[in-house]
């Protein structure tokens, strides 16, 4: 028996005729499905498409192979639902980044759960390698840079970067040649370019303590440890409550953003239609 994977590239593909959407609908790259489906076919020893400038086209054997698969997949989907249970629909896997769930997710949580009460929620939160679970996450939020991004993930935010301290720390007026430094490790939104964004020279790249999540580092700022390099999505609530100072007006241009990663449409949920509806409706209200 081929792969599922090839299986499913062939059916997603199959469907909307189009590597692109595929990819789309399954999270992955064009040259991905393009790839498992060329191996199914080796596998198979046949051609499954007539591969045009544009477009896809089912050859006599991709047309007589794609409805006993489809039944196949509609089986497998019936039996995993009599398994699991009809609530498996108020069920949401979603994998997002420590930080994010902490300072952004979390103080939302009220709202989303006055609006659906029947939801129940899995966080999943990997630091260092989000590839290992986003399969099994229903829904995913990254943190990262457009061009690192699938043609699947919707950007939900596209932040400044700045320095954040608490009200009291060095009197609210700290002095960055004496100021403790935190950083979060990976991210391009690093005290040099918040510097160099300002044609300034960062004297101080090997004196900057670094956190692999920005709750260690918001959070010694919180607490009045020290200055810390933030953005918008994550401290925009601590600003507005005042926990929270900036203490320079100059802010840098990120370059990640969050993006969020729906399900495939066959693996869509009444719980993954009304998290995406309530967190579009949430950034959508920021935005305004």
């Amino acid at each position: 028996m081929p792969p599922l994977t090839w299986l499913r590239a062939f059916e997603s593909s199959a469907r909307h005729l189009s590597f692109t959407r595929a990819a789309a609908e399954l999270n992955l790259t064009q040259s991905a499905v393009s790839q498992h489906v060329r191996s199914l076919e080796a596998f198979l020893g046949r051609d499954l498409f007539v591969r045009k400038t544009r477009a896809l086209e089912l050859t006599e054997d991709g047309a007589n192979y794609l409805p006993s698969l489809r039944e196949a997949f509609d089986l497998i989907a019936t039996s995993t639902q009599a398994f699991v249970g009809a609530d498996r629909g108020a069920n949401l896997t979603l994998q997002c980044n420590m930080a994010f769930s902490v300072f952004w997710l979390a103080p939302r949580l009220k709202r989303l759960y006055a609006k659906h009460p029947w939801l129940v929620l899995n966080i999943v939160t990997p630091i260092w390698d989000p590839e290992r679970h986003a399969a099994s996450a229903s829904v995913e939020i990254r943190f990262g840079r457009p061009e690192e991004m699938s043609a699947a993930a919707v950007c939900l935010a596209t932040d400044q970067c700045f320095p954040v301290c608490s009200p009291d720390y060095q009197d609210g007026r700290p002095d960055l040649a004496t100021a403790t430094l935190f950083d979060c490790a990976g991210t391009t939104a690093t005290w040099s370019t918040w510097f160099k964004s300002q044609g300034l020279d960062f004297l101080r790249d090997g004196d900057v303590n670094l956190s692999s999540t920005y709750v260690i580092a918001i959070s010694a700022a919180l607490q009045s440890g020290g200055l810390s390099m933030a953005h918008n999505t994550l401290a925009g609530d601590l600003l507005d409550a005042g926990a929270l100072v900036k203490p320079f007006a100059h802010s840098a241009p990120l370059a990640e953003a969050y993006f969020l990663f729906p399900p495939a449409s066959h693996a869509v949920t009444p719980a993954s239609d009304a998290f995406l509806n309530w967190i579009n409706d949430e950034f959508q209200r920021a935005q305004s």
